[in-house]
């Protein structure tokens, strides 16, 4: 009788196992609890775009002539994008350069008038120096004649009369032809700066009729540019937008929940499949958008080959940094943190177990409570045994 229950008990505890759910242990991915850093984050979501786009607006108030360009084209610098109509601009540069013109023959009449007169003086000038020697030399021969009483007081004294007259005038001369020098460079300074004033407004005018068909400074992708031709522009209205593709930030988003986590400077993981880089957050906007947090980041390696314009990317924020923790590598078993069940594999059994993850980012999620070192866990997905207490592994 005692030998039946024994075979009776061992059926049925033989039985018992085979009706327990199994894993086969090729089709799930398990993992060990270890100790280490752990660097904590949040996550986002993020967009790859150019780091710099140029905006170029309409120079003058025109009409759109001709759209050359689509939005999505790849330029290069000097590629022409919108043709505007640049009449009332090409009618006042012909104006400027005929003023110019104007102000260049008055420049060149006023200074031959001026050099006329100098000329006029420093004949006059010379034609007096040469009067007053001759009259000195006059005085000096009656002074002598004087002194031998040949030459009487009123000739001696109407001499020298006419020679201080002489030198008067001499120096009267002298005197106006300074001043006149001084008037003709003053003249002539100012009709300079007339004539710079002009070229000036002359090159001005030049720049915006060049403008008028609008170029792409650099190369890039054509990322917005006015679609209606024959529509009027007002002077700085947004013509085109392009896109330099040599470098790149990201535009991320997140949940409004973690709005008093992210803060500028931040460190910043970014990472595409395995190729990850670096960065930090540099702008974080202060008004919420339907729940959503939004910030940029700025690349450490922002010309990275990788990077692609509107490529989705997936952002950690690093908000803590954990010197040593119990730690296990993410997997499909835990949805965030919190409390969990998870399946600890011992020997051959897998048994639910109650923990509680912490803080996480891309690699590892952080073990506070329920596991020690050396723990073997199943990583996959396990919500198809979330009922089961515990399963065979086969």
């Amino acid at each position: 009788m005692t030998a039946v229950l024994v075979v009776l008990t061992s059926a049925l505890v033989w039985g018992a196992d085979l009706l327990r759910p199994s894993v086969r242990r090729d089709r799930v991915r398990t993992v060990r609890v270890e100790t280490g850093a752990l660097e904590a984050s949040l996550t986002a979501s993020g967009t790859v775009v150019p780091a710099i786009e140029h905006v170029i607006s309409s120079p003058i108030d025109a009409r759109v002539l001709a759209v050359l360009r689509r939005v999505g084209d790849q330029l290069k610098a000097g590629d022409a994008i919108v043709r505007l109509d640049a009449s009332d601009s090409e009618l006042t540069a012909e104006k400027l350069r005929q003023n110019i013109a104007l102000k260049g023959n008055e420049q060149s009449q006023t200074r031959l008038e001026l050099q006329a007169r100098l000329i006029d003086l420093d004949s006059q000038i010379v034609s007096k120096d040469l009067e007053l020697q001759a009259l000195r030399s006059a005085l000096a021969s009656n002074q002598s004649l004087f002194k031998e009483g040949l030459v009487s007081q009123e000739a001696l004294r109407e001499s020298e009369l006419k020679a201080s007259q002489a030198q008067v005038e001499l120096a009267r001369l002298e005197q106006s032809r300074v001043n006149v020098e001084a008037t003709n460079r003053a003249q002539l300074d100012g009709l300079a700066l007339e004539m710079r004033s002009l070229q000036a407004e002359g090159a001005q005018q030049q720049r915006i009729l060049e403008l008028t068909t609008t170029k792409s400074d650099r190369h890039g992708v054509l990322t917005f540019v006015v679609t209606d031709e024959g529509s009027m522009l007002r002077k700085g209205d947004v013509v085109a937008r392009v896109a330099d593709l040599s470098v790149f930030r990201i535009e991320a988003t997140t949940s409004d929940v973690n709005a008093s986590r992210v803060q500028t400077g931040q460190p910043v993981s970014v990472r595409l499949d395995e190729q990850i880089t670096t960065g930090r957050v540099s702008v974080v906007e202060p008004q919420m958008q339907n729940g959503t947090l939004r910030f940029e980041v700025a690349l450490d390696d922002a010309d990275a080959a990788w990077l692609r314009s509107n490529l989705r990317v997936d952002v950690q924020v690093i908000t803590d940094r954990k010197a040593r923790v119990l730690r296990v590598s993410r997997g499909p078993f835990a949805q965030g943190g919190g409390a969990q069940q998870v399946f600890v594999v011992r020997n051959a059994r897998a048994y639910r177990t109650p923990v509680r993850l912490g803080v996480s980012n891309f690699d590892f999620f952080e073990i506070v409570d329920g596991l020690s070192e050396g723990d073997e866990i199943i990583a996959s997905d396990m919500r198809d045994y979330e009922y089961a207490p515990e399963l065979r592994v086969r």
